[in-house]
This record gives C-alpha cells, structure tokens and sequence, in this order.
C-alpha cells in the first residue's frame, strides 16, 4: 500500500533541508497603529513588533475612510455577496468601483476578481481561448501568477530575458506575422525594485503587432500624478491594452482588476473560469476599495513620502555597510545570499529586536540570491529606521554576512 504520509513528510523535509522552510508569524494589527503590531508566540506571549515587510505599501487597511467605509457597508447590506457575479453577486458597490477603476486607468471598462493572482491566471489563460494561435512573450521574473496563466493556456510562449529589449525584438521579429501576439510583463518587479521601459515595450508591441499586458500591482496607487502606476507615470496608459492590478496591496484591501476596452472585458468576463465559478468579492472590501481609490487619487502627498522614506532607508542602509541592492522603486532588497542565513537573521530580528521582516528565498528569487525585503511606508519613523539599522549592523557582524564598504 502506497505510504502517503510518508510522502508529505518528505516533500516538508526536503523544503527544510534547502533551508527555505517558512513559519508563519501569528501577527495581530492594531487599527490607527501601523506599522506597529503585536506578534503571538508560540508559547501565547506576546511581542511589540514592527511590520517591515507588507505589501500595505501607504497603510492604507488603517486609513479611517477605509474602515469607516467598510463598516458602513456591512450595517447597509451585511456580510457576503450573495453569489457569483452572475447569480445574484453583482453588488452596487462592485459596479461603481470597476467605473472608478477603469476611470483611474483612462480605460473603457474594468473587470474585478477576487485575488490579483486569479487576475493574471485567468485573464492570460483565457486570452489564449479567445485568440487562437496566440504566441505569448513573457519577461523571465513575471509573477507565478502570469506564468501560471500562460502555461495553463497551452500556447506557444516564449521567455525573453529580463527587461532585455533586443532579446524581445529578436522573438518577436522571428514570430509569424499574420499570427496574434501578446507580450506580457510587470512595470515594477518586487524582489529586485527596477522598472521596466514601458515606452520601449509599447513602441515594439506597435512594431510588430502584439497586444500588451501590464502587471501592475506593485505600482498601482504608487506612481503617477493620480497613482494610477508607472503608465500614467510615464504617459503612456494609452498604449497599454490590458492592464492588472491588486487591491490588496497600496489600496489596502483585497482583490485583483484588469481594466481595457469594453470588448475585450466583455470577452473575458463571459469566458473566464476563474471569474464565471466563484463567489463575488463581499461588498464591505468593494466599498473598502473604492474608498481607498479615491483618497489615493487625490492624495499625491502620499506617495511623494512614501518614496522619500524608502530612499532615506536605502541611504541609511549603505551608510552602515548594509549590502542594499540597487532599486529605482520602493522596494529595498538586502542582499543575503544564503537561504540558512536568510532565515536566521530574520529570526534573530523578530526575536530579539521585534522587527519582522520576511526571508525572500527560492523559488521566490533564484538561489544564491536569497535576501531581505523591506518595504517602508510613509508611517514608518526616522526612529524605527534608527533601531533597525542597528539591529542590521549588529546581526550583520554577528552572523558574519558579507558587507559592502560602508559610504563616505
């Protein structure tokens, strides 16, 4: 008789034998308090922690407009939706926030799913049933999300390398030219913080007739006067034809969108699985959203702090030896290159400094490239960045991690 058990042991052995075995980290936010929370430990103790490491890039799930807006919409019409968009889960509050979000985008129409990864798996998987003979260009570091779609839609795809224009030019140029093309890509990548050239891609994509799919779900409520991403950033929303978004990270709630022209939303809608056989999003996280859309839209102060604090904290960082990778965005990478010492100087920071910071290790990065990654936001203090670059400096000694000279 075939020995299951044994099996899921092996498979948890092996990820701990590689050094990149997780352990969650029992966190309870405190409304009004972030960054700051409290840790539960394994023992029932608990610990003052500071949040390092989320994707609530502007705090956004503390806001009061948000909050007050959720729980004003719970006592309006309850908890759930009812239903699957098509049966009954259509709620007021979901149709006003995909209007504001194709508005945000300069787009007809926007389409919501209930996570920014089920964004990506469906809409790519179900382009490929809309487009026959459709050959996919994807950049090699896009999410799991988009790879995921891609390979589950069966087409031809080819890998070009990393924000490497030439190499995208050279498949594209070898593509059949009757054939439809899309060229799938992120505008900001989050484990290493650089950014593609939209311009470029675009300007290729018209080239050669492809369409083009925008991941930009580290960007969105980031970047550009209105914080619709890196395309309004860069004027060019006009060129991009599909793009995806979360509002589970700068808008603070969950949920994913895609937003494009009218056909193709209306495509997509009554083709995709992953949109057609799932309950709606609740309404309390719509009115959340949109809530938190439009502060953002007319907030530009805060992204303005936002990447004044991640700049000072990459300063601070290389100042004290730290070895801060480069990074054009928010994101701040510290370079580890060990998964056992990746983990363990996370641990050690949780524990005996309360910073909680998560160790990126494969397959999230490549191995070798293991690292920390720090997220600031507008809330974090020039004090919490004094006491976690002491912290850094300490453990960097102490676990013998290879530095980079400390800056003049």
């Amino acid at each position: 008789m075939y020995d299951y058990k044994a099996a899921f042991e092996t498979a948890v052995e092996q990820v701990k034998s590689e050094g990149r075995y997780r352990v969650f980290a029992d966190i309870k936010r405190v409304r009004g308090q972030f960054p700051m929370a409290t840790r539960r430990r394994e023992d029932g103790s608990e610990q003052d922690v500071v949040i390092w490491c989320s994707n609530d890039y502007l705090g956004m799930g503390q806001h009061p407009a948000v909050v007050e807006a959720m729980q004003a919409e719970i006592d309006r019409v309850g908890a759930g939706s009812g239903g699957t968009r098509n049966i009954s889960g259509t709620t007021r509050s979901a149709v006003d926030l995909e209007v504001e979000l194709a508005a945000w985008h300069q787009k007809e129409a926007a389409l919501l799913f209930t996570s920014g990864y089920v964004a990506n798996e469906a809409t790519l998987t179900t382009l490929q049933r809309i487009l026959p003979g459709l050959i996919i260009f994807s950049d090699s570091l896009n999410h799991a999300s988009m790879i995921a779609g891609i390979r589950n839609g069966g087409c031809e795809r080819h890998i070009y390398a990393h924000n490497d224009l030439v190499h995208l030019e050279r498949l594209l140029r070898d593509a059949p030219a009757e054939a439809p093309k899309l060229i799938a890509f992120e505008s900001v990548y989050s484990m290493d913080g650089d950014i593609a050239d939209l311009t470029g891609t675009i300007a290729l994509a018209k080239q050669y007739g492809a369409m083009t799919y925008l991941d930009e779900v580290h960007a969105v409520g980031l970047y550009g006067a209105t914080g619709a991403g890196v395309a309004e950033r860069d004027g060019v929303l006009d060129g991009i034809d599909i793009v995806e978004c979360t509002l589970g990270k700068a808008i603070g709630v969950m949920g994913g969108y895609i937003a494009a022209d009218a056909m193709i939303i209306d495509a997509v809608r009554s083709w995709a699985a992953g949109f057609i056989f799932t309950t709606s999003l609740p309404p309390a996280l719509t009115a959340g959203a949109l809530a938190s859309v439009r502060h953002l839209k007319a907030s530009p102060e805060l992204r303005v702090a936002h990447q004044e604090r991640a700049a000072t904290l990459k300063s601070r960082f290389a100042a004290a030896g730290i070895p801060v990778l480069p990074s054009e965005s928010h994101i701040v990478p510290v370079h580890v290159g060990d998964p056992v010492h990746c983990k363990l100087i996370s641990d050690m920071l949780l524990e005996e400094h309360g910073v909680y910071v998560q160790p990126i290790n494969y397959p999230t990065v490549p191995k070798g490239t293991e690292r920390l990654r720090f997220t600031p936001s507008p809330n974090h203090t020039d004090a919490m960045m004094d006491d976690l670059v002491r912290a850094m400096d300490r453990l960097w000694t102490h676990c013998n991690v290879a530095r980079r000279p400390v800056a003049a």
